[in-house]
């Protein structure tokens, strides 16, 4: 490992300083968790009330689209919403299809298990998920996979977490789906969006903040860019000297 490969103590220290900023950009933050909450919370009410499945449907798509107009408008980061837009829109269409109110959390309990089989079965394959997502945010790409190890080890470890949560949280959502009516179905879905998100993301923060500082690979070709212009130039002033 050269110099520029192995990470420095004072970067240990400035990764474990950005390592909750990063989280926070990556996966949304608190607003990010409002939006995914709100629009089930708005399904679920209405539908506790009324037992309409088209008015909660229209309610919770609604409020999906005002926050994304909302973000638009104020010029902020719009992924996260347009990403709860797509799944409630899904779940939407998918209920309407079917008649069956349950079935509006039926695509985002796929999705969950999906992505809980896609962080254990990447981890396996030596490329663990939670690695793909954040490298770029930490401005390492893929650099960890090989020049890193020991924070390769602690992306596997997050990706095992984020993996094992979700499975924990489907294995209590899929018996009820098929069990429970839809407003409790709801509840526990409601119930369950934001702790078990915040204890992955605190496990893979304890994680990162024990691994090695990242390897910026944006710096380092910036650093090989500049060492070989100033190269170029000092061959040219000796050429025409």
């Amino acid at each position: 490992m050269t110099s520029l490969e192995k990470p420095t103590e004072g970067a240990q220290q400035d990764s474990r300083a950005v390592t909750e900023a990063a989280l926070f950009e990556a996966f949304g933050g608190v607003r990010g968790m409002v939006e995914t909450v709100v629009p089930g919370l708005f399904f679920v009410t209405i539908f506790t009330i009324n037992k309409d499945l088209h008015w909660s449907a229209i309610a919770a798509l609604g409020v999906s689209l005002l926050m994304v107009v909302v973000r638009l408008v104020r010029r902020d980061t719009v992924k996260h919403a347009f990403s709860g837009v797509f799944g409630v829109a899904f779940g939407v269409v998918f209920a309407m299809m079917t008649g069956n109110a349950k079935d509006f959390y039926l695509p985002g309990m796929l999705y969950t298990l999906g992505l809980a089989l896609a962080y254990i079965i990447t981890t396996l394959a030596g490329v663990p998920l939670i690695g793909l997502i954040l490298g770029p945010v930490f401005k390492e790409n893929l650099s960890w996979r090989t020049r890193n190890p020991g924070r390769k080890q602690a992306y596997a470890k997050a990706s095992w977490a984020w993996g094992l949560i979700l499975l924990a949280k489907c294995a209590i959502l899929f018996p009820l789906y098929w069990w429970a009516d839809t407003a409790q179905l709801g509840w526990v879905l409601i119930a369950l969006k934001i702790p078990p998100f915040l204890l992955a993301v605190w496990l893979t923060w304890v994680f990162l903040a024990k691994a090695p500082a990242p390897i910026d690979v944006f710096a380092e070709m910036e650093a090989e860019e500049a060492a070989a212009q100033e190269q170029e130039t000092a061959g040219r002033h000796r050429r025409e000297s």
